[in-house]
């Protein structure tokens, strides 16, 4: 029996389907595509330079430092990259033509020129504190897990995982941290659709939001949409992580290899 939840995002996705062909579903896609290179790669190298300054004097790490690394490279990402990607994905979104890099660039010139370059970071607070916490979940959950089955497979000498057991310790570890912060979400989306009014502080425009979606939709409006956010960011964190830590294999074995290729000299005392 299908859940109201499934039931709900299944006709959602058909009445887009009626109303703007197939296409209709990949509205707002271009500022993703363009945005999620930039992002993952602020993502895990600010998660690996945060990992090593928070390192303990031997180098190891307690749960409370990979937190607190996750958190901040959430934050990173968010600044930089997210919050002024999502911001423009939502315009995108609402819009009825059809999405592409042109439109993208057009809706960031717009936002610019019309309200200024201050409003691509619109819910920066919501944004940082969704990512923060996304990736303080997400890389938490993936190193004790990734440790845990290393261990299961023979203990501290085995460095790697199979592919399909890296995917599928990041699908887990990615669909953490969107259950943690579902309302967090859906109140960030509310804040950068809404159009601002004059001498509203971000933290006053925070409350109206919530206070106007929980009075008219009720507690359980700040959770619609978990199922295929769960299931979009579960599956991003597994082809993510699968991807880095392939990457990063083949770059330490070309290290390695760079090394024994160098001729080793004998020094020999006059």
């Amino acid at each position: 029996m299908q859940t109201a939840a499934s039931r709900n995002a299944y006709q959602t996705a058909r009445n887009i389907i009626q109303k703007d062909n197939l296409l209709g579903l990949y509205r707002g896609f271009s500022p993703v595509i363009l945005g999620i290179v930039p992002k993952i790669a602020i993502r895990f190298a600010s998660f690996e330079t945060y990992k090593s300054l928070l390192a303990l004097p031997d180098g190891s790490q307690s749960s409370q430092r990979l937190l607190l690394a996750g958190l901040a490279a959430g934050v990173t990402e968010s600044i930089l990259v997210v919050t002024p990607m999502e911001m423009v994905k939502i315009r995108l979104q609402s819009q009825k033509r059809a999405a592409n890099p042109q439109r993208a660039i057009q809706v960031v010139l717009d936002i610019v020129r019309n309200e200024g370059i201050r409003k691509l970071w619109t819910g920066i607070s919501l944004t940082s504190l969704r990512q923060g916490t996304n990736q303080a979940a997400n890389f938490f959950v993936y190193s004790h897990l990734k440790s845990f089955v290393l261990e299961r497979r023979g203990g501290k000498d085995s460095k790697t995982l199979p592919p399909y057991q890296t995917a599928l310790i990041g699908l887990v570890s990615g669909s953490v941290g969107p259950l943690c912060n579902a309302p967090i979400d859906t109140i960030k989306t509310r804040v950068q659709k809404s159009p601002s009014r004059p001498g509203e502080s971000s933290f006053r425009r925070i409350v109206h939001q919530t206070s106007q979606l929980v009075t008219n939709e009720g507690l359980p409006a700040l959770y619609r949409g978990i199922g295929p956010r769960i299931l979009r960011v579960g599956i991003g964190q597994a082809v993510s992580f699968t991807a880095y830590e392939f990457l990063i294999a083949r770059i330490t074995l070309y290290k390695v290899a760079a090394v024994e290729s160098i001729p080793h000299r004998k020094i020999s005392m006059a």
